[in-house]
């Protein structure tokens, strides 16, 4: 937006650059952020880092230097692959942090915008509102109604009242005129400190320090930080991994000891439970999982949606019921006046005639009770009408007729107004605009009046309206003028009539919102719109409009009462913020899970009691975003419905990987154990291992996380949240296909081994048939019940790469000299080729045969297994 001629310009954008890198970012220091070496130093900690490194050591001991060397550089690639993911991760989660991060409105080059708070430099010119939390410490230059809490800094819960130019903030005063914004500053001037919050009013202040400079920096004492809740999910995790890490510890220690004693050879005997340790050692489900939920905000964010807590993505498949509020949401929040409506005279329709006549007075009226830079949406639309009407302002007041003093919008009277100078003579009148009861109250209407008023706001609304009423003062006495009241209330204001706005239904929102009812969500509308209103706009979005619920009618409502209405009731209208909360904690208590959309400071109790806070990012107040798990950058009500989509499909992928990661380590660990078992050459040895891992990891964590949702994503009824990710139906299918693999494997190694196959082709057919059958779970783990020809349809560039590559290097270890002398494969034989294949094919078709009955049998409640949820 464009600064008035009377505004301060600012920094220029080469001065403010020039700035941040002379001090800094605005930013105290943190220890969030993890630097490469901290990541090279966390994967080299990891235990399957120590086993390829034991391993290397095991093979020096044998006098096998050229094996020792080649599990040196497969610790070296897996170190690289997962400080690849890892740091991806990082930069990803660390361009959301600072997305989320707090944010000003500075003026620069004349300029009003928004900036990340870290952005603001020293000299800035930064405007302050309510819910803003101010990004720095500077002076306060002029002020409307400000009040501060600042009990981040002293302790202190009483908000504080700031004047400017005057020592004691609780002196009534009137405020600076709007073409004096920017006076000389002065040591008298109240200072703003970084971290505290505007509770209400505005104003305007120049930066004085910054960062680690601040008044917060000096102190030592840190911004209040997110309380990040750590997800069920981390939990079910941890706990899944320390019991898989646990069976394999044990495993390889029994497998040395057992083939020690029985054989005689300690060092074999260590290879052998050194493979057997990596092949069971989970080292990829906490790989999994950090590049999930950091992809997964990743994509959430694409969405024009940041998510600010981990926990947010598990919760959104478990989302019961949204509540969304009206303005911006469901609708564009593109206002536009529509009518002018006088207590005796007809409509006036803006759209089709000119304003004249009494239209022309509430029009002005409504013009003088707005802010000279206005920012709302309904202010702008009355800005836009009178410049078309008139090429600049109504002709009985100008731009230069200044505003001596502003009252803002209060909880306990839905108005706000303007004293405007009305003449040279120093007369001056009030004028005033908000709710149509307010307005009511102000003028102290007749019950008849106010009952003519109501029934042409009903009709207004009823049509889809938004209505503001507007009323002003005749010219003030002198001495009222130099003693204005705390509150407009004490104003003898005239009624002069309506304002009504159109602001157009979104175009998505009808589909949404069908979208959300085959998902089974329902949508609920809290708005504090007149219900007229709200039920209008209610039905072209889809909603049911039966039983509307009032403000009033919640107050008189007893808590039992409520929690039945409010299953079955979807517009709210005229809710007041406060009563947001009430709401919330009443679908909560009759088990709903409920997502929450929010941008004022008075909601953000309701945004924290949500299960998933959902803040507006275009017009939201930091104390909203601060409140919130995601942030909606467009404000859009579409964008809430495709986080849930996308949040379904993180977790259904999730489990993909868990469920391959469980089914690929049950083969690997049965040829570790079977040869020791059968008296057989160990088939695989840590070499192996690593090569496999190298298919594994990428597999797991950048191909499934890639997968497309399932076709039935949004028709399927929210999950269970209390259900764990690894659900016994999911592990028993995960458990089952590792099975049939080994099965298989165990079949071609049996029977080789019986038809006299040497030790290096024996080895050789059974590794090339494990990594056929591995590249087969990949492609039967990519969708729960789509067919494998659906599969190889489903785009995934990720997957090809991967199977491409993969094939490659398995050539190349079967049919390379050196490579096969690596691995201890024996000479290649296409009949041994063709059995491998025939194998990996037979077990990719059952696999995919056994999946359709699988899930068929789970749809129809089949004891085979369970109804999936999720």
């Amino acid at each position: 937006m464009t600064a008035s001629p009377a505004e301060d310009p600012g920094l220029s954008a080469g001065d403010a650059a020039q700035r941040l890198q002379q001090d800094g970012y605005n930013e105290l220091p943190t220890t969030e952020r993890r630097s490469f070496l901290r990541i090279l130093l966390e994967v080299m900690r990891q235990p399957m880092f120590m086993l390829l490194i034991g391993g290397g050591a095991v093979y020096l001991l044998l006098g096998d230097r050229v094996e020792a060397i080649m599990l040196l550089l497969f610790a070296s690639l897996s170190v690289t692959i997962t400080l690849v993911q890892e740091s991806r991760s990082e930069k990803v989660l660390e361009a959301l942090r600072n997305l989320a991060s707090p944010r000003a409105m500075v003026i620069r080059d004349g300029r009003r915008f928004h900036v990340a708070g870290r952005e603001v430099v020293r000299g800035d010119l930064i405007v302050v509102a309510e819910g803003d939390r101010v990004a720095a410490d500077a002076q306060l230059l002029t002020v409307q109604d400000l009040t501060l809490d600042e009990s981040l800094l002293t302790g202190e819960s009483v908000p504080v009242r700031k004047v400017a130019g005057d020592a004691d903030p609780g002196a009534a005063v009137a405020l600076p005129r709007d073409d004096a914004l920017l006076r000389p500053g002065g040591d008298d001037l109240p200072c703003l400190f970084a971290g505290t919050l505007v509770v209400r009013g505005n104003g305007l202040a120049r930066v004085h320090a910054t960062g680690v400079h601040s008044e917060m920096g000096r102190i030592g004492r840190a911004l209040r930080s997110i309380e990040t809740e750590q997800p069920r999910l981390h939990q079910q995790m941890s706990r899944f991994i320390r019991n898989f890490a646990l069976v394999g510890a044990v495993a390889g220690v029994l497998t040395v000891l057992l083939f020690g004693l029985l054989r005689g050879s300690w060092l074999e005997a260590l290879l052998g439970g050194i493979a057997l340790g990596m092949s069971l050692l989970p080292e990829e489900f906490p790989l999994v999982m950090a590049v999930f939920m950091a992809m997964g905000a990743w994509r959430i964010s694409r969405a024009r949606v940041l998510t600010r807590r981990a926990s947010a993505i598990e919760a959104l498949g478990a989302t019961t019921v949204l509540c969304t509020d009206k303005t911006g949401t469901l609708t564009e929040n593109r206002m536009t006046v529509v009518a002018l409506v006088g207590v005796a005279d007809p409509w006036h329709d803006t759209t089709q005639d000119p304003v004249d006549g009494h239209a022309r007075g509430i029009l002005d009226a409504a013009w003088q009770a707005t802010p000279r830079q206005p920012t709302d949406p309904m202010d702008i639309a009355i800005h836009a009408l009178v410049r078309s009407e008139s090429g600049s302002a109504p002709a009985s007041s100008t731009p230069a007729r200044p505003v001596l003093h502003s009252y803002g919008l209060r909880p306990e009277l839905l108005a706000m107004a303007n004293v405007v100078e009305a003449g040279p003579d120093g007369a001056a009148a009030a004028f005033a605009k908000g709710a149509p009861e307010a307005i009511a109250t102000l003028c102290g209407l007749s019950a008849d009046k106010r009952a003519a008023v109501r029934i042409q706001v009903e009709a207004l609304a009823a049509a889809g309206s938004r209505v503001l009423a507007v009323a002003r003062t005749a010219p003030l006495e002198p001495a009222l003028l130099r003693a204005l009241p705390d509150s407009i209330a004490g104003l003898p204001f005239e009624y002069l009539g309506l304002v009504a706005f159109a602001d157009p239904l979104r175009v998505n929102v009808p589909a949404a919102v069908a979208e959300c009812r085959s998902a089974g969500i329902r949508v609920v509308m809290i708005t504090g719109d007149y219900p007229a209103t709200a039920c209008a706009i209610g039905l072209q979005a889809g909603l049911d409009v039966d039983g509307v619920i009032s403000g009033d009618d919640l107050d008189g409502l007893s808590d039992a009462e409520l929690a039945e209405r409010v299953k079955t009731v979807h517009i709210f209208a005229r809710i007041r913020p406060e009563q947001k909360l009430r709401i919330v904690q009443s679908l909560k208590a009759g088990g709903e899970i409920v997502a929450m959309t929010g941008d004022g400071v008075n909601d953000a109790p309701a945004l924290k009691a949500a299960h998933i806070g959902i803040a507006m990012g275009g017009r939201g107040t930091d104390v909203a975003r601060e409140a919130s798990a995601i942030v909606l950058l467009d404000d859009d009500f579409g964008s809430i419905v495709k986080t849930i989509r996308l949040g379904r499909r993180i977790y259904d992928n999730l489990r993909k990987a868990i469920e391959y990661i469980v089914a690929v380590h049950i083969p690997i660990a049965g040829l570790a154990l079977l040869p020791l078992a059968l008296g057989l050459p160990l088939i695989l040895t840590p070499i192996h291992i690593a090569f496999l891992e190298m298919v594994i990891d990428p597999a797991c964590s950048v191909v499934l996380e890639a997968e497309e949702e399932e076709d039935d994503v949004m028709k399927r009824p929210p999950r269970d949240p209390e259900s764990s990710i690894l659900m016994p139906n999911r592990i028993a299918w995960a458990i089952t296909q590792g099975c049939i693999v080994f099965a298989l494997l165990a079949g071609v190694l049996i029977s080789a081994a019986r038809m006299g196959v040497v030790e290096a082709d024996l080895r050789a057919l059974v590794f090339t048939s494990l990594v056929l059958m591995n590249m087969g779970l990949i492609l039967v783990n990519r969708s729960f019940s789509a067919s494998i020809v659906r599969a190889f349809l489903r785009p995934n560039r990720s997957l090809w790469i991967l199977l491409g590559g993969v094939s490659a290097l398995l050539a190349v270890s079967v049919f390379w000299p050196p490579a096969r002398a690596l691995f201890h494969f024996g000479q290649p034989h296409w009949d041994d080729f063709g059995v491998a294949l025939g194998v990996g094919v037979l077990s990719l078709l059952g696999l995919e045969a056994l999946k359709a009955r699988w899930f068929r049998g789970a749809a129809t409640g089949s004891p085979v297994a369970t109804l999936r949820t999720g």
